[in-house]
């Protein structure tokens, strides 16, 4: 009988200190989509150089799980899973320890599973306070966005209409550690931000100013020739409102800086220092008239001038669409370039699925026959701003898209698109050879997605 009563006073102890743990709730959300993907030519070439089309199935399943210790205080966790081609084999390259663009994890373990998010969330009384691997690289609209997983200390004050905050954001370790054996030291890539935004009925403004230094190419002992540092400033306006049915959003960025600063222990070296000015404009307008609905986008992005040796006027590396904002089924879509891989033109020429060096223009008109059904249809072209030595044309072409998204139940969606590129001559680049001419190119799309 005492050894009874010891087990059960033993079990009493472990429930009441378990009391907390027993307590916390757990939500969980997400998403899961399988599609198919048909792309008639996976390069711009003709005249015999295209590669042949492609087809195939693909999915990803997406978890979301807060587990809420109390209404001031969670840890929020988020994996992708299986996100691969039916039937494909794994990924080539499991070994590239690298991670997958947008991921805390190789493309190889975003085949199996992968953990990208892990941090805590806790609202203090002076604000609320993040640690941990987050979301890094979206603000104000979607243009821009570059949704990936950094590790960061993100610090929010809220007293509204006012938001204001301040991050520090780790990018590159390049530190000696017990897994990564490194004569380096002091050469990491870190990011600085501090945001502001002011809400209104109807609508929303602010600004996120950033500061990026990157150490990474400093050496690791003296003398070495190759030596310089890159700082980069950001300033990154926005605004979105609403007049009645017109919804109106705008954004822009400004970048400025030094993409190589060289050290001043190299006196020898009789290199210039590179300078930064990028910029980005965009604006998108849309009128719902509840069955109709119409708009338009406009968005600018700074090319480089090659003429100008001594700085960065824009191009790959600087300001960009983002890998989140897809305006075409085919031109500047990411979600193209993940799954079919980037579209080759001529000499170097090549859309892997951003935006940069552009000016781009977009008409857009959909109807919803009944709620459930939405049909759209849009019309871009887009053109260079800067050419590089030796080309001859701009145009990155005209694009038509349709698609048709039917709501079967509120958690689940099937959408069927359809989009048409007549590619510009921008892609025969410097055209050594006459013969060198671009093919039109045309997409099929069908998606089911489920959120939950």
């Amino acid at each position: 009988m005492k050894r009874f009563w010891l087990v059960l006073l033993t079990l009493g102890l472990v429930m009441a200190f378990s009391t907390s743990v027993f307590a916390a709730d757990v939500k969980f959300t997400g998403s899961f989509y399988a599609a198919g993907m048909y792309l008639d030519n996976t390069s711009f070439m003709g005249n015999g150089s295209e590669k042949p089309s492609t087809a195939f199935y693909y999915q990803r399943m997406r978890i979301r799980a807060e587990f809420i210790a109390s209404p001031a205080l969670k840890l929020v966790t988020q994996f992708d899973a299986m996100e691969r081609m039916w039937g494909h084999v794994r990924s080539t390259v499991p070994l590239v320890t690298a991670n997958d663009v947008d991921s805390y994890g190789t493309r190889a373990e975003n085949e199996n599973i992968a953990f990208d998010y892990a941090y805590v969330w806790y609202a203090s009384k002076i604000g609320i306070w993040e640690v941990g691997i987050m979301e890094d690289g979206v603000w104000g609209t979607q243009f821009g966005d570059n949704s990936e997983p950094e590790g960061k200390i993100k610090y929010t004050f809220i007293k509204m209409p006012f938001i204001a905050g301040l991050q520090i954001v780790k990018l590159n370790e390049f530190s000696d550690n017990a897994v990564n054996a490194s004569v380096y030291s002091d050469r990491d890539v870190d990011k600085y931000q501090g945001f502001f935004i002011f809400n209104w009925k109807g609508g929303q403004a602010g600004v996120l100013g950033i500061f990026i230094n990157n150490r990474s190419m400093k050496p690791s002992f003296w003398p070495v020739v190759s030596s310089y540092t890159q700082q980069v400033y950001g300033a990154l306006p926005y605004v979105k409102a609403k007049f009645g049915p017109v919804a109106v959003e705008a954004e822009a960025w400004y970048l400025t800086g030094k993409v190589m600063k060289w050290q001043d222990e190299f006196p020898a070296i009789l290199l210039n220092d590179i300078d930064l000015s990028a910029w980005s404009v965009y604006v998108n307008a849309v009128a719902d008239f509840n069955m109709f609905y119409f708009g338009g986008t406009f968005a600018y992005l700074s090319g480089d001038d090659p003429t100008t040796t001594d700085k960065i006027e824009g191009g790959a590396g600087t300001v960009n669409g983002g890998r989140d904002w897809n305006p075409c089924l085919i031109m500047f879509n990411w979600d193209r370039n993940y799954w079919a891989g980037a579209m080759a033109g001529y000499g170097v020429t090549a859309d892997s699925g951003v935006m940069t060096n552009a000016y781009f223009g977009q008409l857009k008109a959909g109807v919803r026959p009944i709620s459930d059904l939405d049909i759209a249809l849009s019309v871009a072209y887009a053109k260079a701003d800067k050419l590089p030595t030796g080309y001859f044309e701009k145009d990155y072409g005209w694009e038509v898209d349709v698609t048709a998204t039917y709501k079967i139940t509120n958690n689940l969606s099937y959408m069927l698109g359809a989009g048409y590129l007549f590619t510009g001559d921008y892609y025969e680049a410097t055209r050594a050879v006459i013969t060198d001419n671009v093919e039109d190119n045309f997409i099929v799309l069908n998606k089911l997605t489920l959120t939950f």
